[in-house]
């Protein structure tokens, strides 16, 4: 009998632990779902957080929570992550650990000779054995780890915490498991340094894997550069922010930008793989899985900045697993992430022909059936503002800008650049998108549950032609340095690089900015419908503050992304009105906005304080800002 009993209060005891430990489980799974862990919240990159207190309803009653100063210099695109109660960031030559629900700081990290990166740090979770840590990268080319909860420097990683890198990276590290992905910084000149991408152990941080963007003798994609065209090419990197990777079938995505120079390819003949193309790639070995070209032989500096976001999608009553990319071109793609194939479709369609001597073309592009172009790809004539647009001396300084540069050719997508003569009249190549885009290294965030995917563009353009090199003048980013014969020249303006922009003046004459001189708008906030293809709305970003009130809806430009959450919102600063605003998700209308001290160009987030309070952050510059409910 007492056996019995014994045996019954063991199994309730047994019951009761078990219990116990799904309670722990379930609350440490809540716990961590009010986190921010990553540059895009997850490995898959989807921008997309659950936490929905703040919701379509009461983000009207967003008020300022708390703000710091993070340096003196400015400059920073930081998106800060947030991790069991504590919030990480760097601020120049600093890395902070503070508070997230007031800002007070925690503890500091300071680099003795040199800046963090200006984009933000990783967090490892650690391993049950090695505790959490913070890594990221420096300007003088080093990868660092932080004990996650004191600040100092872990000595098993590397020496003392410190590993060399040949090749710099001043993006953010993608922590996947116990990997941390670095890409590479480089410069634009044709021969330099390789833009391999770069796999290191997060516990001893020594190198893993190389992956070469460039494709070397023996490899996949080597047979695309023709005349040797791939020895000692430098570019061809992931210079954004971050990649992504699938959980399920360890699959890491690299976002790989253009081959450098930017503007003449004569001495890379080819497509040039992997350049502008997303690649698939085992994350435990670099292997190559599939990868998908955007553009060959890119001549328009055209890069694919932005990893992609996973989503899983309903296609013609079928489960998709998708994932959607977007570059400067302003072309969304949308494809299977297992096999590389496009869901929707892409056809290789013939584009425009240049005539600089030695240049190679690529008689084709891919265009996706679906969506349409999310930027302005095309101009004409008739696309120069007026007055009615703007104003009547910003549209006569448009004019006599085109009238300078003697008148444009625009020939549609890919349209190349013109070849100039030494001595002949002035006549130019204008691109839409031009070299900032399109759509840049903000990238896109999705709605897990509607399919949606969210992505700002802006309509820059340039203007120029290709000119027979001339000695010691600089052709943009260093190339007065390069040895390629012909090279990118300007028409007008100081620099090498010229937008079809002119300066805007206010009521009063003041030149109050520089305004784009084709018919607004100039920056959208978009929702594409990820089942369908089609796009679900659109709305004008940003606002000209210089212009009469009824004309101030004109968007504009910015690098920066937005995020979603479960609260049915999309936030986004990413305009040059110092705007910080949140939309509803399902209709793309307004329902809130702040105005902040400078430019928000950088990523916001949101996170769940250990009070349960939900707030939302945004970098402008050189300060935080955060924001929560009354």
């Amino acid at each position: 009998m007492r056996s019995n009993c014994v045996l019954r209060m063991a199994r309730i005891a047994c019951l009761a632990a078990l219990l116990a430990g799904s309670f722990a489980v379930a609350a440490q799974a809540q716990k961590g779902a009010g986190d921010w862990p990553m540059y895009r919240h997850d490995p898959a990159s989807t921008g997309y957080s659950a936490l929905k207190q703040i919701n379509t309803k009461n983000v009207a009653t967003l008020k300022q929570a708390w703000t710091m100063r993070l340096n003196e210099r400015g400059g920073l695109e930081v998106t800060p992550i947030a991790v069991n109660g504590v919030m990480y960031l760097s601020a120049g030559n600093k890395v902070l650990a503070v508070d997230p629900e007031t800002g007070k700081e925690i503890w500091h990290y300071e680099l003795p000779a040199s800046q963090a990166s200006s984009r933000g740090v990783a967090y490892w979770p650690g391993d049950g054995t090695n505790a959490p840590r913070i890594l990221f990268t420096t300007l003088d080319r080093k990868l660092i780890a932080l004990d996650a909860a004191s600040g100092k420097l872990v000595p098993s990683f590397a020496t003392g915490g410190v590993a060399e890198l040949t090749v710099g990276y001043n993006g953010i590290p993608t922590i996947f498991k116990n990997i941390a992905l670095l890409g590479a910084s480089v410069g634009e000149l044709p021969k330099g340094p390789p833009g391999d991408t770069r796999a290191y152990d997060t516990i001893t941080g020594k190198l893993l894997w190389t992956f070469h963007t460039v494709a070397q003798p023996g490899e996949t994609g080597h047979d695309t550069w023709l005349d040797n065209g791939w020895e000692g090419r430098s570019g061809t990197n992931v210079w954004g922010w971050y990649m992504t990777a699938d959980e399920k079938t360890n699959t890491v995505y690299m976002p790989i930008g253009g081959p450098s120079p930017n503007y003449y390819g004569g001495d890379r003949p080819g497509a040039n793989l992997f350049a502008n193309s997303v690649v698939a790639v085992d994350a435990d070995t670099g292997k190559l899985k599939w990868y998908f070209q955007t553009i060959h032989h890119d001549l328009w500096d055209s890069d694919l900045p932005p990893g992609p976001s996973l989503i899983d999608l309903k296609v013609h009553g079928k489960k998709v697993r998708a994932l959607e990319i977007i570059g400067k071109a302003g072309w969304m793609f949308i494809l299977d992430r297992d096999t590389g194939k496009p869901v929707f479709g892409v056809e290789e369609r013939p584009v425009p022909k240049g005539d600089v001597p030695g240049e190679w073309y690529s008689p084709t592009q891919p265009f996706p059936l679906k969506p349409p172009a999310l930027a302005r790809t095309t101009y004409k004539a008739d696309d120069i503002v007026t007055a009615d647009d703007t104003n009547a001396d910003h549209a006569k300084a448009c004019h006599d800008l085109a009238d300078r540069s003697g008148g444009f050719v625009n020939r549609g997508p890919f349209t190349p650049w013109l070849y100039h003569e030494d001595g002949a009249p002035p006549k130019s190549t204008i691109q839409f998108p031009g070299g900032t885009g399109g759509s840049n290294w903000g990238g896109t965030s999705i709605d897990p549950k509607s399919g949606y995917i969210f992505v700002q563009t802006h309509d820059m353009s340039l203007m120029g032609w290709i000119e027979k090199k001339k000695s010691g003048q600089n052709y943009g980013r260093g190339t007065e340095g390069s040895t390629q014969e012909y090279d990118r020249a300007s028409i007008i303006g100081p620099g090498p690089y010229s937008g079809f922009s002119a300066p805007g003046k206010d009521a009063s004459g003041k030149v109050v900015g520089n305004w784009p001189c084709q018919k607004p708008p100039w920056g959208r906030l978009m929702a594409v419908n990820g089942n369908t293809g089609e796009v679900a709305w659109t709305t004008t970003l940003g606002i000209t503050e210089g212009l009469p009130e009824g004309k101030q809806n004109t968007g504009n430009g910015g690098s920066a992304g937005p995020i979603t959450t479960g609260g049915g919102l999309v936030f986004i600063g990413a305009t040059t009105d110092h705007r910080f605003r949140a939309f509803d998700s399902k209709t793309g209308k307004e329902l809130w906005v702040t105005k902040l001290d400078k430019d928000g160009n950088s990523n916001p987030m949101t996170f769940q304080g250990k009070s349960g309070k939900q707030y939302v952050a945004i970098v402008a510059s050189d300060q935080v800002y955060v924001f929560s409910l009354p």
